[in-house]
């Protein structure tokens, strides 16, 4: 299941938007990224490839699950991270930029430590 940064930044955006819009594309997630129509058109090629996103002729994206699996599992570190980090005095702002950062790269064995120190 290993991913690149790129690639888990991805699919944790089309989980967020999937949970506030009836379908995602690849527009919503250009627009949510601040990324051209035609970089994000590579990505979801490259992701589909990978087995991570179906996408239906009418250009709905959805997250198989290997894809969903990866994506909460990033969301839910942004989430716990994040929150972490304004409990300790950080802005929001820069513990949600931290927080997409430390994400990515923190091992599981670090990230489950740190959750069962601060439940």
């Amino acid at each position: 299941m290993h991913t690149n940064e790129s690639s888990e930044n991805y699919l944790e955006v089309i989980l967020v938007l999937s949970k506030t819009r009836p379908v995602v594309r690849s527009v919503d997630v250009a627009e949510e990224l601040g990324f051209k129509k035609s970089s994000v058109s590579v990505a979801m090629k490259h992701l589909r490839e990978r087995n991570h996103i179906t996408v239906t002729k009418e250009g709905y994206i959805y997250l198989t699950e290997d894809g969903k699996a990866i994506a909460e599992m990033i969301y839910e570190r942004h989430q716990f991270l994040s929150d972490w980090l304004v409990t300790l005095g950080v802005s929001k702002e820069i513990a949600d930029e931290d927080a997409c950062r430390i994400e990515h790269v923190i091992s599981k064995e670090s990230f489950e430590a740190l959750k069962k120190q601060m439940i």
